[in-house]
């Protein structure tokens, strides 16, 4: 069960009362602790925390924020706008190349005969609109034909609905491992897909059915209890088969109608829209550097903007945006000046391939002047809930100073930092090149089976007690890394 901070944990005066005792600790230790200031950054995020007026506004008001779609040029525009309102320095888009935007306008799904019923289901994103907008048809069931069956049938298929796949038998059962709670090694990265089955290829399935003029297939999701897990791709063709996910459970009963000689027949409306802008965006903000020495460096903290469109993309990554969000908002507001500069990211196309990250790579990191003045980069994703700590990408020397930064902390729900890395997330292009960059720890309960990537992704999985904690972990760790003689270690080359 997820734990859920209780608000008497996160009084200002246990703040006081904790900053106080730890104080020989922080003195006396290897690694110096700035106590005095983490205490002003813990009391700003528990007294006067604007996380969950952030967090709603990005959800509810803005909702899902597709790369080049006008719901995310609406969430960078947004962003932009609260950054420089804080007064934060720099507060800006730089767009790159990304390709059409896509938009849902209108989705119905029901079954019409032998009885009434609405379905579940999801288009994959980028899929054109069915021809017409509409379409009521018998299924035809394909998931246990051959090719040369299908060709076969072609003539009878032009707008037709066509299941795809075989029933859905296996799920996203359970989470992955989960780092962050105990000393035990624990790897972790994306769980391993679900397989969906067909008896013929979908390589192969495709060209046949998009030849024989199919109107919309329908093929299951892999999650169970109506829950609906949906990408896509932004290479989608010009004339593809429009493509909808369906709900497994319902996938499963026009199978089995199909197979009982009862088909069912739907009713199947789609519109989409595309968007001609080929350009996504970054968002960027940053609270100036004050050490004539050291503020040309910078600490960089970031998360992802985009999401998927089946919900509002509240767990994957609105809460990592908000904790990056608050956490600049407290830094702005305490007046703080760091030594190095402290810069905010938002990344568009995380989903696509780490799309946004790889761009600043290329064209901000391009040389090594560039990349030695970036001290190190911290970021926030995957999962939801509490921070528990930070995946140190097997660096030993920067895990030792990690570790003392993280035990002021304690009281507020945190675990502890493991040696281990992840990928799949925007510190890896930054990674790759050598460079010092970590993502949080979060708590996975129901995030890999149940929100990430699906239509269950609402703001209801996540607490405001949750959503303070992560923004003031994150501003406290920019914070000492911004004021730290030396830069974080880089990770020794002999190192994996």
């Amino acid at each position: 069960m997820r734990i859920r901070l209780s608000p008497t944990a996160l009084t200002a005066s246990r703040v006081l009362a904790l900053s106080m005792a730890l104080a020989p600790i922080g003195a006396g230790a290897q690694e110096p602790v700035d106590l005095a200031t983490a205490t002003r950054i813990r009391q700003e995020g528990l007294e006067r925390s604007e996380a969950l007026s952030l967090y709603h506004t990005l959800t509810d008001a803005i909702g899902g924020r597709l790369p080049a779609s006008p719901s995310h040029n609406e969430a960078a525009a947004w962003a932009r706008e609260r950054f420089a309102e804080w007064g934060l320095a720099e507060a800006r888009l730089e767009p790159f190349e990304f390709g059409r935007g896509w938009s849902l306008e209108k989705l119905s799904l029901e079954m019409t005969s032998p009885r009434y019923m609405p379905l579940t289901g999801y288009p994959e994103a980028w899929t054109p609109s069915i021809a017409g907008g509409v379409l009521s048809e018998q299924v035809v069931y394909l998931g246990d034909k051959t090719a040369a069956e299908i060709q076969a049938m072609a003539a009878s298929l032009r707008g037709a609905i066509v299941l795809t796949h075989e029933p859905q038998t296996q799920f996203f059962d359970v989470d992955r491992p989960q780092p962050g709670l105990s000393d035990a090694s624990v790897r972790t990265g994306n769980p391993q897909g679900i397989p969906l089955r067909s008896a013929t290829p979908m390589q192969q399935v495709l060209p046949l059915l998009r030849a024989a003029g199919v109107g919309v297939t329908l093929r299951p999701s892999a999650y169970r209890d109506g829950t609906v897990g949906v990408v896509g791709s932004r290479t989608t063709e010009d004339g593809a088969v429009p493509a909808i996910v369906l709900a497994a459970e319902q996938y499963n009963m026009l199978v089995r109608m199909a197979q009982s000689g009862v088909p069912a027949e739907l009713r199947a409306e789609l519109r989409t829209r595309y968007h001609p802008d080929t350009r996504t965006y970054n968002v960027f903000a940053e609270i100036p550097g004050s050490d004539p020495e050291l503020r040309n460096e910078v600490v960089l903290i970031g998360a992802h903007l985009d999401s998927w469109h089946t919900a509002i993309g509240a767990t994957d990554n609105a809460d990592g945006v908000v904790a990056v969000m608050e956490a600049m908002r407290i830094l702005a507001e305490l007046g703080v000046r760091p030594r190095r500069t402290i810069r905010a990211v938002l990344w568009s196309g995380e989903e696509q391939g780490l799309l946004g990250a790889r761009a600043y790579v290329a064209e901000q990191l391009a040389d090594m002047a560039a990349r030695d003045r970036l001290a190190v980069y911290l970021n926030d994703d995957p999962g939801s809930g509490r921070t528990l700590g930070f995946y140190m990408q097997d660096n030993a020397a920067a895990k030792a100073i990690f570790d003392a930064w993280l035990e002021p902390l304690r009281d507020l729900d945190v675990g502890r930092n493991v040696i281990e890395g992840i990928g799949s997330t925007d510190h890896v292009p930054l990674d790759e090149i050598g460079l010092p960059a970590f993502t949080a720890i979060k708590d996975f309960e129901a995030y890999d089976e149940r929100t990430r990537h699906t239509n269950a992704d609402y703001p209801d999985r996540m607490s405001e007690d949750e959503l303070k904690q992560q923004a003031i972990v994150l501003a406290h760790f920019a914070w000492h890394a911004a004021i730290r003689d030396a830069r974080v270690p880089r990770r020794p080359v002999s190192q994996p």
